[in-house]
């Protein structure tokens, strides 16, 4: 097959894939390659695998007609069913531990996996977010070990970190730019082909795969201090009595003025992200100043939020002793039923030391998994009543439906976290 056989394999179709993780970055993925290649879709959870093979994705990434589009994906939680498998692509989530610190968990479990099932001549390609240097000094010896193989002699790596923007039909996995690379130049090539064969986009191929790690983690890196920066200057105008929103869009009016918005910083890459890349540079003796600068900011403006509305009711001559609020959100984007590392939990939990009585609403979150990931119950249907204050979280277009104007006290304060409302509606937004 020449001198490149994983090449050969990409252009005849016939590589065997395997997706690793089938949550919001491997399931659109596995389904894209599912229509050309034969793919093994691969995940731990077993209703997870139940529910896709009924044509159910409950992240709602993928449509069932989506589903049924991937003629050549199969699903399976055997690592017996991963042992011819070409090109593993490993997409399980890599977040951090209550002291902000990477947990690499989930990647060493998967590099195990694949370190069983693992054949010579394969290739490991991993998508999950990580430091520069992950993959070749802390992945590639679990799959030496457990596979009993040689990096660069009888296995190969490569590195394409994911883009996958939850909730997003426009920007699918297919429409956004993909970098890739290799562990010699070769894979590089083959694994460049390999993504370019399904991303319409197009394709990046890095030189090394650290490069590629590194351009990962700076995205979000740089888009969480963007955040920063605007939230710090909603911190300073509120002391000026200056509407926020209002100075960005007059700043906006220049034609390279960057137009960044104040607001929770959550999810599982723009809050998460920065810290591998911090950690790794601690390791290396250089304590970041700007990263780690705009993540305090960042993580604490839950609680400033949660300040601003118990101001408000106090200067409305609310007691905030048991003062009803309600949450609307608790996703930490709109449109989306995703929950992870949502920061609106922590306006929740500081409005409740405060001794408010907090109610949440989402129609998109799953309430089992709010219950579990956060010990929180949601309201089960469409509030009603009458609120001390509304505190409007996540931008969710069904909330235009509902008429906060009845859900509120004649009294009572609405803070908007999102510019969501017209300013006249609201008593407070960042």
């Amino acid at each position: 097959m020449g001198n490149n056989p994983l090449l050969s394999l990409v252009e005849s179709r016939e590589a065997r894939l395997a997706v690793i993780g089938l949550g919001y970055v491997g399931l659109p993925l596995a389904v894209e390659f599912g229509k050309r290649y034969p793919v093994v879709g691969f995940d731990v959870n077993a209703r997870r695998l139940d529910e896709l093979r009924a044509g159910h994705d409950r992240t709602l990434e993928t449509t069932a007609a989506e589903l049924r589009a991937a003629t050549k994906l199969t699903y399976s939680g055997q690592i017996e069913d991963l042992k011819s498998t070409d090109v593993f692509i490993v997409t399980v989530p890599t977040p951090i531990d209550r002291h902000k610190r990477p947990d690499l968990t989930p990647l060493v479990k998967a590099s195990e996996t694949v370190g069983k099932a693992l054949k010579p001549g394969a290739v490991v390609v991993y998508e999950s977010t990580v430091y520069p240097g992950c993959t070749e000094e802390d992945c590639v010896p679990i799959l030496e070990k457990f596979s009993g193989l040689k990096f660069n002699r009888d296995f190969f790596c490569g590195y394409s970190p994911e883009r996958i923007n939850p909730g997003d039909k426009v920007h699918t996995v297919a429409k956004i730019k993909k970098v890739t690379s290799g562990s010699t130049p070769e894979i590089g090539r083959a694994v460049d082909a390999l993504y370019r064969s399904i991303i319409v986009a197009g394709t990046h191929l890095a030189p090394s795969i650290k490069v590629a790690e590194a351009a990962k983690v700076i995205e979000n890196s740089q888009r969480d201090i963007n955040i920063a920066f605007v939230n710090e200057l909603s911190l300073i105008f509120e002391r000026m009595g200056i509407d926020t929103q209002d100075v960005l869009e007059a700043a906006g009016t220049k034609w390279n003025f960057l137009p960044f918005r104040p607001g929770l910083v959550g999810g599982h890459c723009i809050g998460v992200d920065p810290y591998y890349l911090t950690h790794k540079a601690e390791s290396l003796g250089y304590h970041p100043e700007i990263i780690l600068a705009g993540r305090r900011l960042n993580d604490n403006m839950g609680a400033h939020v949660a300040n601003r509305v118990v101001k408000l009711l106090i200067r409305k001559g609310h007691r905030v002793q048991g003062a009803r609020v309600l949450v609307l959100g608790i996703t930490f984007k709109e449109n989306c039923p995703d929950i992870r590392n949502s920061h609106v939990v922590d306006v929740i939990r500081e409005l409740a030391e405060f001794g408010c009585q907090v109610a949440a609403y989402d129609p998109w979150a799953d309430a089992d998994e709010v219950r579990h990931e956060y010990g929180l119950e949601l309201l089960s249907g469409t509030p009603a009543g009458s609120y001390d204050a509304v505190v409007l979280a996540v931008a969710h277009e069904k909330f235009k439906e509902l008429d906060l104007a009845r859900l509120g006290k004649a009294d009572g304060v609405t803070f908007d976290l999102k510019a969501f409302l017209g300013r006249e509606q609201v008593d407070g937004r960042l």
